[in-house]
């Protein structure tokens, strides 16, 4: 008997199950992102970039944060893909990459 013969599932779900689940790699890089986001910092410049694009400064004085500490926290950000920066004359401004890490966020929200 085969671990296969004793699933209480049928081959069709397994065969579904096996072919879904994300890989090892993919896993290992989802886990570093959604840890990423584990950082209620790292949450205060997600949402504030959703709202505009911003430098260093301005995210500095609207959050209360220091700005050594915004500049690292945005390095992790750009890490892990959530953040780009645009630079002008000597000012960088950063956004969200992408659009869909705000609706995470809401659906993060609405969950508790």
């Amino acid at each position: 008997m085969t671990a296969a013969d004793r699933l209480l599932i049928d081959r069709k779900t397994l065969e579904l199950v096996r072919e879904f689940v994300p890989k090892e790699d993919a896993l290992a890089a989802m886990s570093d992102f959604f840890a990423a986001l584990g950082d209620s910092t790292r949450l205060k410049l997600i949402s504030a970039l959703s709202i505009t694009e911003m430098c260093v400064t301005d995210l500095s004085l609207s959050l209360g944060l220091n700005q050594t500490t915004v500049s690292h926290q945005l390095h992790n950000l750009r890490t892990i893909g959530a953040v780009k920066v645009r630079r002008q004359g000597k000012v960088s401004f950063y956004s969200l990459c992408d659009s869909g890490l705000l609706d995470i966020m809401l659906k993060a929200v609405n969950m508790l």
